[in-house]
């Protein structure tokens, strides 16, 4: 059974982004139930895997390609890997289906859009634009350290390069520096947003009191964290190889499994906010001139 730390003082204030919610301790058999849990969900409403997550390898692919063309080789693997960094962004959707079916509301594929109607989206884009430039620099510094140990020179052909990296000292090297370095990047981007995603969307927190929810669930649960990130980085790279086209079925399983896990290291909430419905304005095909021009009707 969980144990649940007792509430901080903070926590008598009223539920919202200044509050402190009390941290579960949780067991390694609560990250199988998370997964499986997150298998639930993407079974529940598979749809979503193509709307939010096939663009996102593919947009992997395209980005590596245009930055260095036919030099893409020694910065696969630091790709795959950084996924991890910014992964917690990119399954913002994918939490708001997992709440949704958690509540017992309607959730289908359309539904991931209503995470942009959220209160907190500013604070989730934020902390967002962090982890992208945290995933810039752990790309630059992957390319730096591929440099440092086989110079400028551009790698050749895929045989080549995999002898050149798995039976050189300058390729055991590599491997040494990079995934010593790239585990680095993990650790610090794990223990602030393991749950701070979810937090924001639940509680409308704000970027320093979900970054402080995260680091207080990673200090009290370091073992389980730990395994957690093993799990990510073990189903990203196994996504990964397929030409990443496994990412696919691996972002929205993590995501939602995210989801799950939030709720069972975090207090819930007993008063979660409400994503505003959305106002849609009825008009009729006469009004369409008018309707280039909003600011006039509202200035009248």
């Amino acid at each position: 059974m969980a144990t649940i730390y007792p509430a901080e003082a903070s926590d008598a204030r009223p539920i919202g982004a200044a509050a402190e919610p009390s941290v579960h301790r949780i067991a390694l058999a609560d990250l199988h139930d998370a997964l499986r849990r997150g298998w639930d969900d993407f079974k529940a409403v598979p749809s979503h895997a193509v709307m939010l997550c096939v663009i996102y390898p593919v947009l992997g692919l395209v980005l590596a390609r245009l930055v260095l063309g036919y030099s893409v080789l020694p910065l696969l693997f630091p790709l795959a890997a950084g996924f991890a960094l910014i992964g917690p962004f990119a399954a913002l959707g994918l939490y708001e289906l997992s709440r949704r079916r958690k509540a017992g509301e309607d959730a289908s594929a359309w539904h991931a859009v209503d995470v942009l109607r959220s209160p907190s989206i500013g604070a989730m884009l934020g902390l967002g634009a962090i982890l992208f430039a945290v995933f810039g620099v752990w790309i630059a510094t992957a390319q730096g350290i591929y440099v440092a140990t086989f110079g400028h020179a551009p790698a050749a052909a895929i045989p080549d390069f995999v002898t050149r990296v798995l039976t050189t000292p300058e390729g055991w090297s590599l491997i040494a520096i990079g995934c010593g370095v790239g585990f680095m990047f993990a650790v610090a981007a794990l223990c602030v947003s393991v749950v701070a995603f979810p937090m924001m969307l639940d509680r409308q927190a704000g970027v320093g009191a979900a970054v402080t929810a995260s680091l207080r669930v990673a200090a009290r649960n370091p073992l389980e964290i730990a395994a957690w990130g093993l799990i990510v980085a073990a189903l990203l790279v196994l996504g990964s190889l397929p030409a990443f086209l496994g990412l696919a079925v691996v972002i929205p399983l993590l995501g939602h499994a995210t989801w799950h896990l939030y709720r069972k290291v975090i207090e819930p909430n007993p008063h979660p906010p409400q994503i505003p419905p959305p106002n849609p304005i009825k008009r009729s095909a006469a009004d369409f001139p008018a309707t280039l021009l909003q600011w006039k009707r509202k200035a009248g």
